[in-house]
């Protein structure tokens, strides 16, 4: 009986030990997977942190700092009657000399506004100009040898990797004096909400679940890469009443900041003031009759400025414009929408679908800043 029961247990033993090996196994295969992305992100986060900054806007009176209380279970920031805080964001460092990358609608109408940088020490900062457009702001410190961070490509993301959010999200900056940092992916690319409030275009924009929260506007989305990819503008809520995060953030792409930085810093703002020297007006009955035209869709050319650039791409009064870079447009605000909605500034060119005569013309057509 002991010599059949001894195979038995050696058996068993052994069937023991090997599913013990494996299962030690699978955990370790598992926890390697689970942390193999730690490294880089404490890498970019620590190499990109020291270039995000806190923004308050405030009133004259700035010797009040911000402080916060528990009220009804929740910890927030107050301010007294002294120091009024209208809004608070984060920034960016964009050169070493002082230049801030923050959204417009952070520093809007501010009387002043205050720039803290990680460590502690806070600046005053000057506007060097805003795009309401592309909701871009670029600030000045008076600060030199400043930390920046490398910039990546925003045309090359996927949806799925891993990103970074960093700011000051609810004042908290001002506890700690460094950035907070939420994880997430890239939830979405491409996303288009056309004008709003026919203010801010937010198109192209990058979607994240990275929680970002009210005071995280101006601040950068980076990758794992340590290098900035977007700037965190805004989020939606559950309902009007939800003011928190419900991981649904969205971006402004890197490569259409660079260009708005670039036109901020040589001219104090984007030059979107421009003229074509053309009149038009909707398609009606009576002109769709008198022209003989057989649709009923389209804006008609009534005038046009002699020597501008309407003139001098060849359209003609009676002209009726189909399109503008391939959308169908009816009126001359269907026409600024267009330009509004493509980023439009003094200089580009824009693709006109006209028809004269029974016949479909292409015409380039330059906007073109006369001042």
């Amino acid at each position: 009986m002991i010599n059949r029961i001894l195979p038995i247990l050696v058996f068993i033993t052994l069937l023991l030990l090997a599913l013990f090996n494996s299962g030690e196994n699978i955990s370790n295969n598992y926890s390697y997977s689970y942390t193999s992305d730690e490294p880089r992100i404490i890498r970019s986060i620590d190499s990109i942190a020291p270039s995000v900054v806190g923004i308050s806007v405030i009133n004259q009176n700035n010797n009040q700092s911000l402080s916060w209380e528990i009220k009804d279970g929740i910890f927030s920031p107050y301010t007294n009657k002294d120091s009024i805080i209208k809004s608070l964001g984060s920034g960016l460092i964009y050169s070493n000399s002082g230049y801030v990358i923050t959204n417009t609608h952070v520093i809007q109408d501010a009387s002043d506004i205050f720039v803290t940088l990680s460590g502690g020490r806070k600046f005053k900062a000057d506007i060097v100009g805003y795009d309401i457009l592309t909701d871009i702001a670029l600030l000045k410190v008076d600060g030199v040898n400043l930390p920046v961070s490398d910039f990546g490509d925003s045309e090359a993301l996927v949806v799925g990797q891993w990103v970074v959010a960093l700011g000051n999200p609810l004042g908290l900056f001002d506890l700690s004096y460094e950035p907070t940092a939420t994880i997430g992916i890239i939830s979405g690319l491409n996303i288009d909400f056309g004008v709003r409030n026919k203010e801010y275009a937010y198109r192209n924009m990058i979607q994240t679940d990275a929680s970002i929260n009210e005071g995280n506007s101006g601040g950068p989305l980076i990758n794992l890469n340590g290098e900035i990819i977007g700037i965190n503008t805004f989020i939606m809520t559950g309902s009007n009443s939800n003011q928190g995060s419900i991981g649904i953030g969205f971006s402004i792409p890197i490569n259409r900041v660079k260009d708005i930085v670039h036109d901020l810093i040589l001219y104090g703002e984007v030059q979107r003031t421009y003229s074509t020297g053309l009149t038009v007006k909707p398609m009606n009955i009576t002109v769709q009759k008198y022209l003989n035209v057989p649709f009923n869709n389209g804006a008609v050319i009534v005038d046009i400025e002699k020597k501008s650039t309407g003139m001098i791409a060849g359209l003609k009064i009676g002209d009726i414009i189909l399109k503008v870079d391939g959308i169908l447009i009816n009126s001359n605000e269907d026409i600024n929408t267009v330009n509004r909605q493509n980023f439009r500034k003094a200089g580009d060119q824009i693709n006109l679908e006209v028809w004269r005569q029974g016949e479909i013309l292409n015409i380039d057509l330059e906007l073109k800043n006369y001042q």
